[in-house]
């Protein structure tokens, strides 16, 4: 008989491990508790198809090879040409074209140079000055959502700044936004077999126990209650993200960094125009929040940005909506931590973690795409050793 492997939880790291566990023979029943599959990969329905976080998937790990394989990223939405994606980084309370000098040699720099065991504020500030190190840390806001990536490990944050700056982008945008790829990792998991119970709240495991391995691919707090593990504990960060709809106008920017601070604004619709109304533009603010800051606060900066980078953009608003990012923006990896010093995947007793606050490498949803692949051979292996014994 095969293997009944049970899979918590229908985001990204949900289906990659049902599908890798179907590919490998298992019978597999997947349990959300939304009516769709998703988790924080979903698009939202309607005019506007927003995601919580960006629409960028990148090409530097091995999901994409994972992904690219199954035929699951679909089209993907032309990236402007370099010369004309008008990304402007606000540096010293002006927009400008070019990043400090400083910071572009600290991208010559190697990932493997840049210690575990100090904060990469001290270490950049070592090896290209103060203003250079402020402006990278800064920048690194759209790879970590953290309010200050200065104080995270140099090792961790200098991987990240490089795979953000890497020329020809790493970044791809899959048309129609997450919700595409999500659809197509559905449509592959029925396809192979795998139950999939919507709307199915699970709050204990033990029945699910009892029948074969479980994969627990919830958010790290869900996980920590579902457990009964209060271990179950890493950094993250806190975000205020602010979608807005404008009408378009002729010259708007692709992108702003904030360098004097943290901070993005990104104009989804110069590569995808499927995600708003035909005239429309849609446009999202990502803030990250310091422990002591509110929702208001990082609205109040967006809109600051905004002003900068979109003059007269409020006469041309149609739609706009602010939300709160709360630990859900992946881990973020203090000095003297490794992504190995996560909560463990292998949590004994058949029972794994996937997600993206876990024990794997990788660059924002790679963690979960990662932890996912791992819980299932980890899962899988044990038996199919038995059967070759007996």
């Amino acid at each position: 008989m095969p293997t009944h492997l049970t899979v918590i939880g229908g985001g990204l790291a949900g289906l990659t491990a049902a599908i890798t566990a179907a590919e490998s023979g298992a019978r597999v029943t997947l349990h959300e508790s939304h009516h769709t599959l998703g988790g924080r990969a979903r698009t939202a329905e309607g005019a506007y198809r927003t995601n919580e976080g960006p629409h960028a998937l990148y090409n530097g790990g091995p999901h994409w090879a994972w992904l690219k394989q199954r035929d699951l990223i679909g089209p993907l939405a032309p990236l402007p040409p370099i010369e004309g994606t008008r990304l402007r980084l606000h540096h010293q309370g002006k927009l400008r074209r070019t990043p400090p000098l400083a910071m572009v040699k600290l991208l010559r720099r190697k990932s493997e140079q840049a210690p575990v065991e100090l904060d990469f504020m001290t270490w950049a500030t070592g090896e290209v000055g103060e203003e250079g190190a402020r402006a990278a840390a800064h920048y690194l806001a759209v790879a970590t959502f953290h309010h200050d990536p200065g104080s995270l490990s140099a090792r961790f944050a200098h991987e990240r700044l490089r795979r953000a700056t890497k020329l020809p982008p790493e970044a791809h945008y899959p048309r129609g936004g997450w919700g595409s790829v999500v659809d197509r990792m559905a449509t592959l998991a029925w396809n192979l077999g795998v139950r999939v119970e919507t709307l199915s709240r699970v709050d204990t495991l033990a029945p699910f126990a009892a029948k074969g391995p479980v994969v627990v691919a919830t958010s790290l707090p869900a996980a920590r209650h579902l457990l009964q593990d209060d271990a179950l504990r890493w950094e993250s960060a806190r975000t205020t993200l602010v979608d807005i709809a404008l009408t378009s106008r002729r010259g708007d920017l692709f992108a702003l960094s904030d360098l004097d601070r943290t901070g993005w604004i990104e104009r989804f619709t110069t590569q995808d125009r499927s995600l708003a109304p035909a005239g429309q533009e849609l446009v999202q603010g990502q803030i990250p929040l310091a422990p002591e800051e509110s929702k208001a606060d990082g609205v109040a900066r967006a809109d600051h940005l905004l002003d900068l980078g979109f003059p007269g953009w409020r006469d041309r608003l149609v739609w706009r909506r602010d939300a709160v990012s709360n630990g859900r923006t992946g881990a973020v990896d203090l000095p003297g931590t490794t992504w190995r010093d996560r909560p463990a995947i292998d949590r004994g007793d058949g029972v794994y973690l996937a997600g993206d606050q876990v024990a794997a490498p990788g660059l924002l949803s790679e963690v979960s795409f990662n932890s996912a692949l791992e819980a299932v051979t980890l899962a899988l292996t044990p038996t199919r050793l038995d059967l070759k014994s007996a």
